[in-house]
């Protein structure tokens, strides 16, 4: 069976990230690509990487015709995707990646994104979509909400050993350095090539950065009290990749073994041999996490690392990994694609 797929914000990153999936995948065929702002040109316009594949050109979202429409990713920017999913046909399936359903209170909500949310009935609705964690919810869903792809990655390192209890949930520290890409493509002053480069630095430190929300929902629920851990963001000066370092203290070994009992089903989770460490070469353009478990010289302290492509399996790759859920395909389709090294 063909799945008809539509794709909202196709001119993004994350949009070219999926078109480039889902043109391997054995199930899926792309039906409608919508970009408002660049409706009426070709892909091969907009991104000259896919000029081989033969797609729709991009039309505006209004322009589509959903009874044709199996399943929708939906790229918009926060505020903007809540007003359309609203409107969209109750029978289409949506996976949304921005950040409009990702967080299940309505006030919460507007605290981190600083204004109120315009379809509450479906945030209610909407299923989390860390695929490893909610795979039966994801199963039955109408809507998923994607993670973030900060999100994603330290609830790949740090989730696992909250709900085996095996660390201090008051002494967590995440220090995280994502790729430039997770800006989006919009102009921005501080992302011109002059400015971003040959530097790195932190930002949104003190605990605004909005994922934090998504971190205090869950890890409050999984913990059945709430947990608030220190966490800090870095920008670096390269395309794609996100590399996350954990400090937390528990006893090395039992940190280890849980991870590896916790993901040793998982066909994209990979934890490495005790001590090694990961690269964000080595997942890159894939849907794979590597994770590395180390022994800090202090005793009662341990080193965790993860790495992952931030538009693959923080945004596009778990879209499409969710997607598969929701149309009853092998989770794995479409995303067995070998990381891109060097």
């Amino acid at each position: 069976m063909t799945h008809k797929i539509a794709i909202l914000g196709a001119s993004g990153y994350t949009g070219a990230e999926l078109i480039r999936i889902i043109a391997t995948h054995p199930s899926m065929e792309i039906v409608a690509l919508a970009a408002n702002s660049k409706a009426g040109k070709s892909m091969a316009e907009v991104f000259p990487h896919l000029r081989h594949l033969e797609l729709p050109d991009l039309i505006k979202i209004d322009e589509i015709d959903f009874d044709n429409v199996d399943l929708v990713f939906c790229g918009l920017p926060h505020a903007t995707s809540q007003k359309v999913i609203k409107a969209l046909p109750s029978n289409v399936k949506v996976v949304d990646l921005s950040a409009d359903f990702r967080l299940r209170d309505p006030e919460e909500y507007a605290k981190w994104y600083g204004g109120q949310h315009d379809a509450v009935d479906l945030q209610g609705e909407a299923v989390y979509g860390l695929t490893e964690f909610y795979r039966e919810e994801i199963k039955n869903a109408r809507l998923v909400a994607g993670t973030g792809c900060n999100a994603a990655t330290g609830q790949f390192l740090l989730r696992p050993l909250i709900a085996a209890g095996v660390i201090d949930l008051d002494q967590i520290i995440l220090d995280l350095k994502c790729a430039v890409s997770g800006a989006g493509r919009s102009l921005k002053e501080n992302l011109l090539h002059a400015e971003l480069s040959e530097g790195y630095n932190a930002y949104a430190v003190g605990g605004t950065h909005r994922h934090l929300g998504e971190f205090d929902q869950e890890f409050s629920a999984i913990a059945g009290r709430e947990v608030k851990i220190q966490f800090t963001p870095h920008l670096l000066p390269v395309n794609r990749g996100i590399l996350a370092t954990g400090y937390v203290q528990g006893d090395a070994q039992a940190v280890y073994d849980t991870m590896v009992a916790a993901y040793k089903d998982e066909p994209f989770i990979e934890v490495l041999p005790f001590g090694e460490t990961p690269s964000t070469h080595h997942v890159r353009g894939s849907n794979f996490c590597h994770i590395g478990v180390t022994k800090d010289r202090i005793d009662g302290r341990v080193i965790l690392v993860a790495a992952l492509d931030n538009l693959t399996k923080g945004s596009s790759g778990q879209a499409v990994q969710n997607a598969n859920l929701m149309l009853g395909e092998a989770e794995t389709a479409g995303l067995m694609l070998a990381p891109c090294f060097p």
